[in-house]
C-alpha cells in the first residue's frame, strides 16, 4: 500500500477507535489509595448469571495521557457479548516525572511508565482482583479469568502472567503461577529489546525502564521475551498493518516463546492495523473476543 494511504488508512482506524464515547461502569473498586489505583467492573449484559471474568489493561505507551477511559466502549463491547468485565486504571509516565533519552537529556515527549510503581500496581490489582471482583460484581466468576491487554498494557498482560518466572530478587515474583484461564495480548510491546531498537512509540520502552542507563539492569525484571516459559495459555492478536506497534515484536515474542519449549499462538489479521483491536465497530474486535472466548468458556 502506498505510504500515503497507509498513513490515511491508520489514522482513520485510530479516529473510528477513539469515536465511541466512554461507557460508564456498574461499580468500581480501588486496590490502593492513590487515585490511580482503581478497578472499574462491567456486568455480563447477555448469557447466564455467572461470567468469565475478562481483565483489561489499557494501553497508550504506559504514558499518563492515555487512561482507561479510551478502552471502556471496548469493555462494554465485551460485556454484551456475556463476559464481566474489569477494566483496570494504574499509574504511568507524565510531565511530573524526570524522563531521560539515550543522551540523558529530557526527553520530547512525556515520559512513559513509572518504575517502579506500574509494575507495583499491575501486581497489586491482579493479586487483588478475585476479592474485589467477588465483592463488586457478585456475577463475575475469578476462577475463570482471562487477561488481555493492549499495546503497553499487552506488555503488562505478559508480564503479569510471567510473575512466577521473575528472577528470585525481584519484588514482584510469585511462588506460584497466576490462577490464569489465559492471556489475549492485543498487539502487546511483547519484546522491550526490540522494541528498544525499532523506537516503538517514541522510545517507551526505554523510558518505562527508567533511562537508557538503566536498561540492560531491568529488563530481565520486565521484559516478556525472557520471562518464558510461563505454562499459561497465550494468544497474541496482531494487525499485519500496524504502524504502532509493528508485527515484529509479536513474532519475535512468539519465537522467544518456542525457544523456550513453549507454544504461543499468534492471530495475525491483513489489513488491520493498532487500534481496530480495541474498536467496537471493527471487525478485528469480533476475532478478540472470540480468542478470549476460546480460553474462558
Amino acid at each position: 500500500m502506498p505510504e500515503d494511504a497507509s498513513a490515511a488508512r491508520a489514522a482513520a482506524e485510530e479516529e473510528s477507535a477513539f469515536s465511541h464515547p466512554p461507557v460508564d461502569p456498574d461499580a468500581s473498586a480501588a486496590y490502593g489509595e492513590h487515585p490511580d489505583q482503581i478497578v472499574d467492573f462491567y456486568a455480563p449484559r447477555t448469557g447466564p448469571a455467572s461470567a468469565p471474568l475478562v481483565v483489561i489493561l489499557h494501553g497508550g505507551a504506559w504514558r499518563a495521557r492515555y487512561d482507561r477511559r479510551h478502552v471502556t466502549p471496548f469493555a462494554d463491547f465485551l460485556a454484551r457479548r456475556g463476559f464481566a468485565v474489569a477494566n483496570v486504571e494504574y499509574r504511568r509516565g507524565g510531565p511530573d516525572i524526570p524522563a531521560q533519552n539515550t543522551g540523558g537529556e529530557p526527553a520530547s515527549v512525556p515520559p512513559a511508565g513509572r518504575w517502579p510503581e506500574t509494575f507495583d500496581d499491575i501486581a497489586a490489582a491482579l493479586d487483588a482482583l478475585p476479592e474485589l471482583a467477588r465483592e463488586a460484581l457478585p456475577g463475575a466468576d475469578a476462577r475463570r479469568i482471562v487477561l488481555t491487554g493492549h499495546s503497553a498494557g499487552g506488555h503488562l498482560a505478559l508480564w503479569a502472567a510471567a510473575r512466577h518466572v521473575l528472577p528470585p530478587d525481584s519484588p514482584w515474583r510469585t511462588d506460584r503461577p497466576a490462577p490464569l484461564r489465559g492471556v489475549v495480548a492485543l498487539a502487546p510491546i511483547a519484546d522491550l529489546g526490540l522494541a528498544e531498537k525499532l523506537d516503538v512509540c517514541a522510545g517507551a520502552a526505554v523510558q518505562l525502564l527508567g533511562g537508557q542507563h538503566l536498561f540492560a539492569e531491568r529488563v530481565p525484571y520486565a521484559d516478556p521475551a525472557l520471562l518464558l516459559p510461563t505454562g499459561i495459555a497465550t494468544t497474541l492478536v496482531q494487525g499485519r498493518a500496524d504502524e504502532v506497534v509493528p508485527d515484529a515484536v509479536a513474532e519475535s515474542f512468539a519465537d522467544a516463546a518456542a525457544r523456550a519449549g513453549e507454544v504461543v499462538g499468534v492471530t495475525l489479521l491483513e489489513d488491520v492495523g493498532h487500534f481496530p483491536l480495541i474498536d467496537p465497530a471493527a471487525d478485528a474486535a469480533a476475532v478478540v473476543a472470540e480468542e478470549i472466548a476460546q480460553l474462558a468458556f
